[in-house]
């Protein structure tokens, strides 16, 4: 079972551009969700990254991914209208919690940009291979080798896990275990337990991993040691142009709304 992050074999406009191309793209665009206040413009973010999905043949995992964040976007949309209390009241609810103006829209910015921001990066790393990420961030932008390989192993490690507690899960339903009851206290009860098991697996391929980096001369390795040269293409730059529009169309925005 392919995770969110797993990278999605495809020869895309995504996966053609330079992976510091896609990495800026995303970063631009998860600065810009939080930046703008306007909704309009958080919607069309939420818009580009579908588009995104769709240009890198990923819209399935898009879509997915987007279906995901609005169940979780619900949870937080109910606690920011019953937290905040300023503007005009719309209606009251039991115990005199009152619903306002501001709480709405306040909501409704907070879920926009949790889809917006979460989604780019997620997406970029669908259409990316470790290895050709951990070597741009040794190379263009100059960190030490043992850091990117850190974060790229750390990301390698998440689906792997994910699988690992999928197993899990399954092998404990054959022996009689309902994960599928609607209760999530009950849920969380019967998932708690299984992260013992998980914990022994993933120190297990932890420890593997470590041993097998060492053989390959993990501690040899600096910036000069990648063969592979990522350089920047005009569709690189164009991406890039584009990016910086975003940006200045975000800021614009939050310009528009002051006066």
């Amino acid at each position: 079972m392919k995770g969110f992050l797993d990278y999605s074999e495809g020869n895309s406009f995504l996966h053609q551009l330079n992976p510091l191309t896609k990495l800026i793209l995303a970063l631009v665009i998860c600065i810009s969700s939080f930046l703008s206040n306007s909704i309009v413009f958080l919607i069309c973010l939420i818009v580009i990254n579908l588009l995104l999905g769709a240009v890198g043949e990923i819209f399935h995992r898009a879509t997915a991914m987007l279906k995901g964040l609005i169940k979780i976007s619900v949870i937080f949309f109910i606690l920011q209208i019953l937290i905040i209390r300023s503007g005009m009241v719309l209606v009251k609810l039991p115990f005199g919690i009152p619903v306002t103006d501001d709480g709405i829209i306040f909501a409704l910015l907070v879920v926009l940009r949790l889809i917006a921001a979460t989604m780019p990066l997620a997406l970029m790393l669908s259409v990316t291979q470790m290895n050709d990420l951990s070597n741009v961030l040794v190379t263009k932008l100059h960190i030490p080798y043992k850091y990117a390989f850190t974060l790229t192993t750390s990301m390698r490690f998440i689906p792997i896990f994910a699988n690992e507690m999928s197993g899990i899960m399954e092998a404990q339903t054959a022996r009689g275990v309902e994960f599928d009851t609607n209760n999530i206290l009950k849920r969380m009860k019967l998932i708690l337990p299984l992260c013992v098991p998980l914990l022994i697996t993933s120190v297990k391929k932890i420890d593997g991993s470590a041993i097998s980096a060492e053989i390959r001369g993990f501690d040899l390795r600096t910036k000069n040691s990648g063969y592979k040269q990522y350089p920047l293409k005009a569709k690189d730059v164009a991406v890039l142009i584009l990016s910086c529009a975003l940006f200045c169309m975000a800021v614009f925005c939050n310009i528009i709304l002051l006066y």
